[in-house]
């Protein structure tokens, strides 16, 4: 159907428009991830974008209601812990912002969209520390800059659109002018170019062409095994109960509400609790026997959005038919600290487990973690103080975020941004102090005794400084600055040493990729037993994707 001259959307129609808006996004994936400034293999914003907005997709087409603002609600909740990579985060906050300048709408009209638009792109500023102009933040600021007087009750929502639409595109057009790094590579930012796509997949199906994700956002419930819970067992565990409440004015003091209330009272319940306020939303996981008492003081602030109790009679029992199988299961005592660390490769994922990390976050290429997926960890681990390791520039908006939503622990970010920071702070892991403050601060300067280099193939020529790259060549390089180039993957990491400054060092760690054969661990070894003699050498076998050789020099 052509929404064209329509001057107002429903809740449907709302939810035809950013389904469309995704599938466009799944379309260029590619394309998305192959913006990347830095010419290597490791581009995953289409892919954060997408699982950021197809989680919202899943949760949006849960809500039954024709209404624009219940429908937004249920995309931006869905997309907050779906939320990763930091174009997912702050897309999620750009929907998050959308939701709030709907609220109480439930037809909305082309300046209701308008203002909505104004408050996504306000949001989304707010949350970035340090915002940075020629990104994302800037396509969705510019294209509704000084927006309302372009607009009257007489603009359809295909005008609008086709402005928003036009708009973005100028913007995202001229992020290379805003941003040297751009420039320089020669690429569009890729977080404007992701929401650049969803406007446009979106305007497709206001004019009558919508796309389809071709599958349900959402994954399948899993299946319920109904015999691991008789009519004579005992219940003992309770049920893990999670929902979403929407605080009502009518109800409560929104604004001032606070989420301790809730808390407070859960504690004399249950255990196992989380709930943090986002909004006028609150989010709520509670393990208790009586689950109705929990509802029941709750639905006194608000409405409920989603609901889901589970019985833990199911999870327990299962747990001990794997026992009886040999496949013990223990549930860790509470401890006073923990880590947790986000990387990739079985080999490097072993080698942190032997250095005492507690939780290991897969975070391989296009599989950056969720909010949701650091929450999951965090409560697994069960410790009292928690330091996590994002490991990745890209990473450590999303670990933030989760550390400021959970409350059970104590969580501290460490600002890491690659492996070897990590590596060296954990390789003088000491708690012997008792002092949180003074074990983050000492995880912070001890991570500092570290270089980290990369090897891999590049996906396009670019001059780079004062380095020259050929596609397919392999490059080396630190935190997103190219050092080194060569046709042989060998020189490469060679020069790549040269350049860090390896003859003022004491220790070389080579770490191995997934491909690495024997004949490449052989020549690396000759390099560089003859290039840098006297310098302690160690190898590990990674099986990183992506990176053929990370090296560590401390």
């Amino acid at each position: 159907m052509n929404y064209y001259d329509f001057k107002l959307v429903d809740g449907f129609m709302f939810e035809k428009f950013a389904v469309s808006g995704a599938a466009k996004l799944k379309q260029n994936l590619k394309e998305i991830n192959d913006l990347n400034v830095f010419p290597i293999p490791d581009g995953d914003t289409g892919d954060n974008m997408f699982r950021t907005i197809s989680g919202g997709i899943s949760e949006m087409e849960k809500e039954p209601a024709n209404s624009v603002c219940k429908k937004a609600r249920a995309l931006a909740s869905g997309m907050l812990l779906s939320a990763r990579g930091n174009s997912g985060v702050i897309l999620s906050q750009i929907f998050y912002g959308i939701s709030t300048g709907l609220e109480g709408v439930e037809a909305a009209s082309v300046n209701d969209l308008a203002n909505a638009f104004i408050s996504g792109a306000k949001r989304a500023y707010e949350t970035v520390v340090t915002p940075v102009e020629g990104t994302i933040l800037t396509v969705a600021r510019e294209s509704v800059d000084d927006i309302i007087p372009l607009i009257d009750e007489e603009t359809t929502l295909g005008e609008f659109t086709d402005i928003i639409v036009n708009r973005m595109n100028v913007s995202l057009a001229n992020t290379p002018e805003l941003l040297d790094v751009l420039k320089e590579a020669g690429v569009i930012d890729s977080g404007g170019a992701g929401l650049y796509l969803i406007a446009e997949g979106a305007y497709e199906a206001i004019k009558g062409n919508d796309l389809t994700l071709g599958e349900p956002a959402g994954n399948a419930p899993a299946s319920v095994d109904v015999s691991l819970f008789g009519k004579d067992d005992r219940f003992e565990f309770g049920y893990c109960t999670e929902f979403m409440l929407r605080l009502m004015s009518a109800k409560c003091d929104v604004d001032a509400f606070d989420e301790k209330i809730i808390i407070d009272y859960l504690s004399t319940i249950g255990d196992s609790i989380v709930a943090f306020k986002e909004g006028s939303a609150v989010k709520v996981h509670v393990h208790t026997m009586t689950p109705s008492k929990a509802l029941e003081f709750c639905q006194q602030f608000g409405e409920f959005l989603t609901v889901k109790i589970e019985n833990m009679m199911l999870q327990h029992n299962e747990r001990e038919r794997r026992i009886a199988a040999g496949l013990p299961q223990t549930k860790k005592k509470r401890a006073k600290f923990a880590t947790c660390v986000v990387t990739t490769g079985s080999g490097i994922i072993d080698i942190f487990k032997e250095l005492g990390v507690d939780s290991v976050i897969d975070g391989g290429q296009g599989r950056n973690p969720s909010i949701k997926d650091f929450i999951d960890a965090f409560e697994k681990i069960n410790a009292d103080n928690i330091f996590v390791f994002p490991n990745n520039s890209n990473i450590l908006m999303a670990a933030q975020q989760a550390a400021r939503i959970y409350e059970k622990s104590a969580v501290r970010v460490i600002p890491s941004v690659n492996l070897g920071q990590a590596y060296a702070a954990l390789s003088m892991l000491d708690y012997s102090s008792g002092d949180a403050e003074a074990i983050e601060q000492s995880f912070i300067a001890n991570m500092e005794y570290a270089l980290t280099g990369m090897v891999c193939r590049a996906i396009r020529s670019v001059d780079y400084n004062d380095v020259s790259v050929k596609n397919n060549d392999y490059i080396g390089f630190t935190n997103k600055k190219i050092l080194a180039s060569s046709p042989d993957k060998t020189e490469a990491l060679t020069a790549l040493c040269d350049r860090l400054g390896v003859a003022d060092k004491d220790i070389v760690t080579v770490i191995y990729g997934a491909d690495a054969s024997e004949a490449d661990m052989e020549r690396v070894r000759e390099a560089f037993a003859s290039r840098y003699s006297g310098k302690e050498f160690y190898e590990i076998d990674g099986m990183q994707e992506v990176y053929d050789f990370i090296v560590i020099i401390e």
